[in-house]
């Protein structure tokens, strides 16, 4: 195969010599395109709808990449892709003259620049009937074959461009339905007064979430940096400073592990909303998340295996600690309320058949959740009122002292939001993040909260009551793309180094 490859590759380097000897400019700088292969094919539809004896149309020029080639003897086609649509083209020696023997020189990956009549052939195909070609660019690799050429699975990811091109009808919907959401988002939370804004990305604290950060230094400030790992307490500065409502859709940097729902980095949509709470919130993300659907896929509702999953609200909504009882069947209460410690709660974990190390009481509530509960979370779920150790910048639960106001939404068996009624008593949130740092030094948690001594003089100054909201944008394309690795929906995930 290697042989055949190098082969390949060296009949079409000698294909360029032979364009370059006669004079053929293989990478020319200009292209004279009209209309894209989508319009070209409309034209000739539009043509054909209106009585016969109109006129035909103005002959076209398209562009795009040849992704097959099939020579008949005296007339010769090709199919041309371009970012809308793919259209056959027609060569005929009869109207090519001395040029139709230039064919020989093109290969499948090429880029065309095609002149000529929009017609149908004898099978009733819409195709360019060629009257002049261009070579734009000349392709020295030959392409992966579609059933063959491109399958294994890391391959894709690592040449993502070859993925697009050879499993072009599969893998471009997702990245366009992912593009697609992204606007949705936009538009509905404009469309709500909030105001999109953006936060450093390299930050001297990385805080605002439980996350491991990438460390780098900056050589002129000889100060080290960190990569943000969340946005949240920067735009909780903009609702100090006199913002209502402020998002910001950006990249975020977890030095984690990788695995069908993680990736090191990946995108983040953050919202603030001053008097308001995670009650307010929650109404939101239903809202956001059935109309986003609507407007991407037609229906509020989304294929998980067998399954149809209705996205419409209301969505269920189950306190954290009954969740973990009823699927666990651990009762937490001893522990939230102090009576027991962690070591008890991750042997009773551990005899239960949940694979539970030592550690953190927070660690060990939370592997409870991933394990026992977030797989039967099929149909939209929130699941509300977590325990305050799991949450440092959630505001107290009233009447409920070892409980905060937060929720995160799941679907599909995956989380993809999380939120809170933000803290904003800067005396107890200093006093949580200092035991944040404790239980770090005890455990050697890296991912445990820091003390961002700026933010909390911030909130000195006063931030009212505030909804805080953020949501996974790669998940929830995998959501309501029904895709179930995170890397199916990042266009370059991050990837092991081959060295």
């Amino acid at each position: 195969m290697a042989e055949r490859v190098s082969g390949l590759r060296a009949s079409r380097h000698q294909k360029l010599e032979r364009l370059v000897e006669r004079g053929v400019d293989p990478y020319p700088a200009r292209v004279r395109r009209t209309h894209t292969n989508a319009q070209a094919r409309a034209l000739l539809l539009e043509q054909e709808r209106v009585e016969a004896a109109a006129p035909p149309p103005a002959p076209v020029t398209v562009a795009g990449r040849v992704v097959a080639l099939r020579g008949m003897g005296r007339s010769s086609f090709a199919d041309l892709r371009d970012g809308t649509d793919k259209l056959q083209v027609q060569f005929r020696r009869d109207l090519l003259g001395e040029e139709y023997a230039s064919l020989k020189d093109l290969d499948v990956g090429d880029f065309l620049e095609v002149h000529g009549s929009m017609i149908r052939t004898r099978t009733g195909e819409v195709t360019v009937e060629a009257r002049k070609f261009t070579l734009l660019s000349k392709s020295l690799r030959p392409l992966p074959e579609k059933w063959h050429g491109l399958r294994d699975t890391e391959q894709r990811y690592r040449r993502r461009y070859l993925d697009l091109i050879a499993n072009h009808d599969e893998v471009m919907p997702t990245f366009l339905k992912r593009s697609r959401v992204i606007e949705g988002i936009r538009a509905f939370m404009s469309g709500r007064g909030f105001v999109e804004v953006d936060t450093p990305v390299l930050v001297p604290v990385a805080g605002g979430a439980l996350a491991s950060p990438f460390i780098t230094h900056h050589h002129a400030l000889d100060q080290d940096l960190y990569m943000r790992i969340a946005t949240e307490l920067y735009l909780k500065r903009l609702i100090v400073g006199g913002f209502d409502k402020v998002y910001e859709i950006g990249r975020i940097f977890r030095n984690e592990g990788v695995d069908q729902d993680h990736n090191p980095e990946f995108t983040m949509m953050e919202s603030y909303e001053a008097y308001a709470d995670y009650t307010n919130v929650m109404s939101m993300v239903e809202e956001m998340v059935s109309t986003v659907a609507q407007a991407v896929l037609g229906s509020a509702v989304v294929r998980h295996g067998e399954q149809d999953v209705d996205l419409s609200p209301p969505w269920r909504r189950i306190p954290f600690l009954e969740a973990v009882e009823e699927h666990a069947g651990i009762d937490l209460y001893p522990y939230v309320l102090g009576g027991k410690g962690a070591d008890e709660l991750a042997a009773e974990a551990r005899a239960k058949g949940f694979d539970v190390a030592d550690g953190p009481v927070h660690r060990v509530y939370d592997k409870l959740l991933s394990l026992s509960v977030e797989p039967r979370l099929i149909a939209p779920t929130f699941i509300v009122d977590y325990p305050m150790i799991m949450s440092p910048l959630a505001k107290q639960k009233p009447g409920s002292p070892h409980l905060v106001e937060r929720f995160e939404a799941f679907a599909v068996g995956m989380e993809v939001a999380n939120a809170y009624t933000e803290l904003n008593d800067p005396v107890e949130q200093r006093r949580r993040f200092q035991a944040q740092e404790e239980v770090r030094r005890r455990y050697g948690d890296e991912e445990m909260d820091r003390t961002d001594e700026d933010f909390l003089l911030a909130l000195e100054y006063g931030m009212p009551p505030t909804g805080g909201l953020g949501i996974g944008i790669d998940r929830l394309v995998m959501l309501l793309t029904g895709q179930t690795s995170i890397r199916d929906v990042m266009l370059f995930p991050q990837m092991r180094s081959r060295e």
